[in-house]
Parts: C-alpha cells; structure tokens; sequence
C-alpha cells in the first residue's frame, strides 16, 4: 500500500532531531536557560546586518517577480554570475554562471548529487566520523554507503583502509571538511593524497570516480588551518555548498553546487543534476535568497563567537577529565564517552539536562557530539555539570 523505507524515514526521526524535540519539551517544563542543549547545528549568531539590509532593499526594491517569481531551473543567470566571479576570486577558478546549479541548501544538493550519479550497484564512500543523513540520502537513490572507519587520534583519513574499500562499483567520496562532528580540516597534503589514490583507481577501473565536497562549515576554519578547494587538486568534483552556517541562514535553505568544467562529461554530469533536481521536485531554490547571496557572496563570516565558545567548550571538557581531539573548524567537538556506551552516557548525561548526541550515528560508537553554536553563557553554565558527570563516573 506504501514505500515502506519511505515509512520508516518518516516514522523514524534522526537522533538528533529526536534529542533536539526533548530539549523544547523539557525546556517548556524548567526553563530555557535551565537545559544546555548540545543537539543540532542551528547556529545561535545572529545573521548579518549586511544580509539583512540586502534583503530589505531588495524585497522594497525589485519587481515582484524578480523576488517571488520562478527563476530558471539551475537558478537566477546574475546570481550564479556573481557566486562564479567571488569563487574564481577566492581560489583562483574559472569559473562562470554555467558551472553553478542554485540548490535549497546543502542538503538538497547533495542529494541531487548522488541521484545525478547513482546506477543500480553503485557506492559512496565516505569517512567516519559522517553526518548520520548521508546514509539515507545515499539510500534513497539506491546506493550503498561505505564508511571508512574513523582514526579517533586526529579524526584524519586512514588512507590504507581507504584504498582497500575503493572497487569498481565506486561512484564518488564524499569529502567533509571542516568535518562535521569531528570539527577536523583536510590538509593540501591530504586532499593531494586522496586525489592521488582516486586517478589510480579510475585508471584501474576505466570510469570516473568523483569526489562530492560537502563544504557548509567551509568558512569557519579556525586560526592555522586552511580549507583547501577541491577542484584545484581533482578534476571530477562537485562542490556543495550552503549559507546556513556561515551567515546563519539554515532556515533560508539556500546553496549551491559547483560542476567544473573539467568533470567528464561535462554537459552530461550538468544535465543530469538538473534532472535530478526536476524529479526530486527542486523547482528553484528561493528566489529571494538566491539575489541576496549573489549580492553579498564576497562579505566575510564572522566566526569569532564560535572561536570562542569552542575554546571554552573543549578546554571545561578537558578540565573535567574528557579526552577530546581540539577542534580545527566547524562548531562540533567530539570527546570520548566515559563508558563504551554512549547511548547510555547520553541518557544519564539528561540527569543534568545536558543535551548530548551519541557517536554511533556518526559511525563512532563511544563518543559523543557538542554542537557549541550556542550562547556562550549556556556553555559557560554547564561547564559545572559536565565535571559532575564526570565525577560520577569516577566514583
């Protein structure tokens, strides 16, 4: 009568999500400033001014129809123009309005990245720690997802399991970096070492493999660290990319995806996506947010709120007896559990309404994920909470 794995998607909400929905139920009964909810990746900065003023003017601006009306499918020509002349300025690309394809987030353009790319017995590779969502999009397609097992040491890539799962039903990788939950940054050296092992395998294999970089912590790189661009290391890439963290936009959904004229089959791959995103019912990303991004695509992100609360985070953590790999971007930490359990630390951390989400949803039993895009004084606040924790495990 129905799909059933659409059922259970439905019926069945993420963990995150889940422990998110239990943080406003038990704030409604103690009080807000009262739960200290590590949960969801819903950053607490305020969006821009010049993101506001820009929507302002333009909403008072414009014709209607330019703000509310359809654009074309890929998305609105002046925006993708500006997007395409702010990267080339960045990364040193050449980029122009034909290789970018407007999305409703990070979200929908990777999905429409892997219905792009999947055929019957196809797989996608990524590495653990992952966003847990990667494997129902990947699934939803018809895909199987592979997972790299995680390197708890520096949350890096461990190229020899890497190269051992790599075969010739391998599709595309799926590269997160600033990762998200681990919070750490791919190197050139690692990037270069990834694209290496990547042209041998399709050499081997005779067809394309891609490498799909999903990059929506992209801005938020802490001091000494640098995110590399893909495309300038590996020719089969597609770029996701979204304005929810870096100017505090999630509800907005407004990204994009970069195709490269340099992927094989360029006019295939691009039409293709646009397929995707036609069957997958992407009419058009927003209309509005598409001309307020192309306008303020080369203002900065302002990160220093999450340089702070991580600081912050990662050394109360660390006084209280976790062992936890600093952070080199994104908003996350990801310490170790203080029992091999960590749906069972989770739950008993709710004792304190300390909101934690468990590492196994991210292919990392044993740990757990802090979201410390928050306010500062919330974390300030549970810093006491999280020693007592501790202690209890001590005792």
């Amino acid at each position: 009568m129905i799909n059933q794995k659409m059922y259970e998607l439905g019926t069945k909400k993420s963990t995150i999500r889940t422990i998110f929905e239990f943080g406003r139920k038990r704030a409604a009964e103690v009080g807000e400033e009262n739960v200290y909810d590590f949960s969801l990746g819903n950053p607490n900065v305020p969006t821009p001014e010049f993101i506001k003023q820009a929507a302002v003017d333009i909403l008072m601006n414009s014709e209607p129809s330019a703000v509310h009306g359809y654009t074309v499918a890929p998305g609105n020509p002046q925006a993708r123009e500006a997007l395409a002349k702010s990267v080339n300025k960045r990364f040193g690309t050449n980029f122009a309005a034909k290789n970018f394809f407007m999305t409703a987030g990070a979200a929908a353009a990777i999905t429409i990245c892997f219905k792009a790319l999947a055929q019957p017995e196809d797989e996608f590779i990524t590495f653990a720690p992952f966003f847990p969502e990667y494997r129902a999009f990947v699934e939803s397609v018809g895909g199987k997802l592979v997972v790299v097992p995680a390197q708890p040491a520096d949350w890096q890539i461990d190229f020899a399991a890497f190269e051992k799962l790599v075969t010739n039903h391998t599709k595309a990788v799926i590269v997160n970096s600033p990762n998200n939950p681990s919070g750490a940054v791919y190197s050139e050296e690692t990037i270069k070492k990834l694209a290496d092992i990547l042209r041998r395998k399709e050499e081997e294999y005779h067809h394309p493999i891609f490498i799909i970089s999903d990059e929506p912590y992209r801005e938020i790189a802490f001091e000494g660290y640098t995110v590399p661009y893909v495309p300038k290391f590996y020719d089969n890439t597609l770029v996701c990319y979204s304005y929810s963290k870096s100017f505090s936009l999630p509800g907005e959904r407004i990204g994009y995806i970069v195709v490269p004229d340099e992927v094989a089959n360029f006019g295939k791959v691009y039409g293709s996506i646009a397929g995707a995103a036609r069957v997958l019912t992407h009419v058009n990303a927003p209309s509005l947010w598409q001309l307020v991004i192309g306008r303020c695509a080369d203002m900065p992100s302002d990160i220093s709120t999450y340089v702070k609360n991580g600081q912050l985070l990662y050394q109360g953590l660390i006084d209280a007896g976790f062992e936890c790999v600093k952070p080199q971007g994104a908003f996350y930490l990801f310490p170790k559990c203080l029992e091999e359990d960590d749906y069972a630390f989770c739950e008993r951390a709710k004792k304190y309404d300390l909101l934690l989400v468990p590492g196994t949803d991210f292919g990392c039993p044993g740990y757990f994920r802090d979201a410390y895009c928050i306010k500062t004084e919330t974390i300030e606040k549970s810093l006491p909470l999280f020693k007592k924790l501790a202690e209890e495990y001590k005792k």
